[in-house]
């Protein structure tokens, strides 16, 4: 096939507005978890577009097997060929497509098959691969009209690469919602029924998924574990060690670990870790019915306690999980009495920016909970979620924003 002459300036304007076009004609495609739906809106989608311009006139799309390739659709002029039709993966032509991934052939060119060809009704065929294992296709567009193989080439591998990118960001959108899924899941689906204390919490992720996390395990009847970790960062790799940290905590207390043992431990695994991501503050506390209260804070911004009217902060512990394998933790005590109100929160909440780029803070943070501290904790869960969503002018979060309420209801509001 005689080729073009070098490119000209005014051809590189003409390839550069054609990629562009290409990227806005692709974008317009939904995502779908049918990959060979998307792929052949895609197609459909081309042959429309650039009929004109590249004189497509029709398309095929097949998906690779071992031993052939096998026709899933049709759309345009693509002869009398009906799904299933098989070329073997023995025909020439396909050997050069799969390597380097398009193929621009006629029937002129060594190779090409008219008895394979007549079923798909073409004289002049172009293909590309897309996709990998088992999610690899062929995409075959019939050609007519006057044959610019060069600017062909060109539009094929642009199409090519943004199909793929196309499927890749999918394939990464698909494995983040398991992931979302999965942390989600580790959530709890909703408030403890332990005695007679009123429990609330949310996180909200500052990207699809977050690496902020709170649980409550059940010790036993009369002891209900509280635990609330903050994975430096945020996105995957935060909520992956987000999730290893309440997993390792939760199988730790299963083994009738005492606290620091437990946390000590977690420590360690941590810090082997191959993750990126693998320093985490961790607050885990154990409230009995009696309103006993003992706690660990490994590193974690220290929790609230409004008692008698003050704030007290819950300090004790060590060293975030992560960097010193050989740290050591101690536990703190407090009596969590009638009226008393405990807040848990990650530093997405006190680090919050307003417009002024001026922290949300403690003292502000501690304003909020005075404001709805007489209500009911999911009530003063969201009376600080709103307050803060009013000082940022409500921006979306920069980093992950957790809180956990615990009241002690006063003596005479507890009821039987």
């Amino acid at each position: 096939m005689q080729k073009k002459p070098p490119e000209k300036s005014s051809d590189v304007l003409g390839y550069r507005a054609l990629y562009k076009k290409l990227e806005r004609t692709l974008d317009t495609i939904e995502s779908s978890d049918d990959i060979e739906a998307t792929l052949l809106a895609l197609l459909e989608r081309i042959v429309v577009d650039f009929h004109d311009q590249l004189g497509f006139v029709g398309g095929r799309l097949y998906t690779v097997k071992p031993q052939a390739i096998l026709l899933k659709r049709s759309f345009g002029d693509s002869g009398m060929a009906r799904p299933g039709y098989r070329i073997p993966i023995s025909y020439p032509p396909l050997q050069p497509l799969l390597k380097q991934g398009y193929l621009l052939m006629t029937e002129r060119d060594t190779g090409f098959d008219p008895s394979i060809e007549k079923e798909v009704g073409v004289r002049v065929f172009a293909a590309i691969a897309v996709g990998r294992g088992k999610r690899h296709h062929i995409i075959s567009f019939t050609v007519e009209g006057q044959l610019e193989e060069e600017r062909i080439l060109y539009s094929l591998n642009t199409i090519r690469h943004v199909i793929n990118l196309k499927l890749e960001q999918q394939q990464t959108v698909d494995m983040i919602a398991e992931v979302r899924d999965i942390q989600m899941s580790m959530l709890p689906s909703g408030p403890p029924s332990f005695c007679h204390y009123d429990i609330a919490g949310q996180m909200i992720p500052a990207e699809v998924v977050g690496g902020d996390i709170f649980d409550y395990i059940p010790i036993s009847e009369r002891i209900l574990g509280i635990a609330i970790a903050d994975s430096s960062g945020h996105g995957l790799p935060a909520a992956l060690q987000a999730r290893d940290v309440i997993t390792g905590l939760r199988m730790g207390l299963e083994e009738d670990l005492k606290i620091i043992r437990t946390i000590e431990k977690l420590n360690r695994v941590i810090h082997r870790s191959s993750l990126a991501t693998k320093f985490v503050s961790l607050f885990y506390a154990e409230l009995e019915r009696n309103g006993n209260f003992v706690y660990c804070n490994a590193g974690h911004p220290p929790p609230l306690l409004l008692q008698d009217g003050r704030f007290d902060l819950l300090p004790l512990g060590g060293l975030l999980l992560g960097p010193t394998p050989s740290a050591k933790y101690e536990r703190g005590f407090r009596s969590f009495r009638p009226g008393d109100l405990l807040v848990l929160y990650t530093d997405g909440i006190t680090e919050a920016l307003g417009a002024g780029e001026e922290e949300f803070g403690t003292e502000q943070f501690q304003k909020a909970i005075r404001q709805v501290a007489d209500r009911p904790a999911a009530e003063i869960v969201a009376g600080i979620l709103e307050a803060l969503d009013k000082f940022t002018d409500s921006a979306s979060p920069q980093d992950d924003r957790t809180l956990v309420v615990i009241k002690n209801p006063p003596a005479n509001k507890i009821t039987a």
